[in-house]
């Protein structure tokens, strides 16, 4: 059963001992380490429910694993990820190379956000240009990941997420506090309530801004806080060097769209060799590159198989599906008012469901490919539950493609031992 973590210890000597629990996570900014200090000390109070037990060890260990797995640059404590870190991490199973990292000065820095391009430079190939040259936080490679699974028809409900007074516009300080947000509510997420319920990052976003957003805690901890923030090339790159600007939701909505497209980009070009399509095969391989199935080499058979004479897969074709497969909630529904989903469907009928849940038209050669890989039975007729267990594990790249997961003490239980040690 549901169990309500009050954060409120009695004295500042506790809250400090807190600090010392947090700092050792170099990945967690410190401004974020004072932050719950404040909490600690009794300033102000948060009540965060959790779906695990008192005791049970939550793993934060698939995010926290990979940004320290693929982190190349440290500063002032703290460690970050370049652009070219972050495509690796999502587009990889693992570094190229061994990661070490590199110590950055306060001049060396400045350089690096030098190279931040205007939001109204913004491309589908960013990151890539950057490569070495920018700097990304654990809360922004959070916020980066809610990205590619976020649907295109969210991207203004995300908006508004930021847009704290209504005024259609995006600053610094609304942009940080959400940030914050986020990560308080990540550290204090249970690994069964993410897998089981399959809740995006944006389900963790909207519930935690409800209580922080409209309460005094903004006011009482978080602007303080933000004005000791480290620069980034995302906040330079959104608010300028000054931090001056303002992000509209059409300059928001461009970067969500870009960051998606170049992923995708990357994933299709590292399998097209400089051709304009992939083979099915190899399109198959991509589907359940971050999976749990066990049996990839038998799904690739049935292609090989059901498809002996290649016309392969377009990277319109391509990025197509993965936008379905944003939408993939939406298409859950629709199949249940078909009353889809507790039998085997045909082609036509996924391809209407598909089209009703996200106004998107599959091609009848990817809906053909698609059932050719999951169409285990040679029928022609797909598994739904099956076809949309191993998509949602595709869809959260089977928590980012770390699965030998390093067990983590829970927030609660690292902070009692920690206590009680004293």
């Amino acid at each position: 059963s549901d169990v309500t973590l009050s954060f409120g210890l009695r004295s500042w000597q506790l809250g400090r001992r807190l600090m010392g629990v947090i700092s050792s996570r170099p990945h967690i900014p410190r401004v974020f380490a004072q932050y719950l200090v404040g909490l600690a000390a009794g300033h102000c109070r948060v009540k965060s429910t959790l779906a695990s037990a008192e005791d049970e060890e939550v793993s934060m260990s698939a995010l926290e694993h990979r940004f320290r797995l693929f982190s190349s640059l440290e500063y002032d404590g703290q460690l970050y990820m370049t652009p070219l870190d972050f495509i690796e991490s999502v587009t990889m199973s693992e570094p190229k190379k061994k990661r070490f990292w590199r110590s950055l000065k306060k001049q060396d820095l400045d350089k690096i956000l030098s190279d931040a391009p205007p939001v109204w430079k913004g491309s589908s190939r960013m990151f890539r240009n950057l490569r070495e040259r920018g700097v990304v936080s654990y809360t922004e490679y959070l916020f980066l990941l809610c990205i590619l699974t976020k649907p295109h028809a969210g991207f203004k409900i995300a908006f508004k997420m930021f847009d704290a007074d209504g005024n259609e516009m995006v600053d610094k300080r609304e942009f940080m506090v959400v940030r914050l947000v986020l990560l308080l509510f990540i550290i204090n997420m249970s690994v069964r309530m993410l897998k089981d319920k399959f809740l995006s990052f944006w389900d963790v976003l909207r519930h935690g801004a409800r209580i922080v957003l409209f309460s005094d805690l903004m006011e009482v901890q978080v602007s303080s806080s933000l004005q000791n923030v480290t620069d980034t090339t995302l906040l330079v790159h959104f608010f300028g060097r000054k931090g001056k600007s303002e992000l509209n939701f059409d300059d928001f909505y461009r970067f969500m769209d870009n960051l998606q497209t170049e992923v995708l980009e990357i994933e299709f070009l590292s399998y097209s060799k400089g051709m304009t399509t992939i083979s099915e095969e190899d399109f198959a391989r991509i589907l359940l590159r971050y999976t749990t199935v066990e049996n990839i080499t038998g799904y690739l058979e049935n292609v090989r198989q059901s498809i002996p004479d290649e016309k392969g897969i377009t990277f319109e074709e391509f990025r197509t599906f993965f936008q379905f497969l944003n939408n993939l909630e939406d298409f859950t529904i629709a199949m249940q008012l078909y009353n889809y989903a507790n039998r085997p469907i045909g082609q036509d009928e996924f391809a209407r469901a598909v089209y009703v849940a996200t106004c998107l038209k599959l091609t009848r050669h990817l809906v053909n490919t698609v059932f050719k890989i999951f169409d285990v039975d040679h029928d022609d007729q797909l598994s739904y539950k099956e076809f949309i267990g191993i998509m949602k594990d595709r869809l959260h790249r089977g928590s980012w493609g770390y699965k030998g997961e390093e067990r983590f003490t829970s927030f609660k239980a690292c902070m009692k031992k920690e206590l009680t040690a004293k």
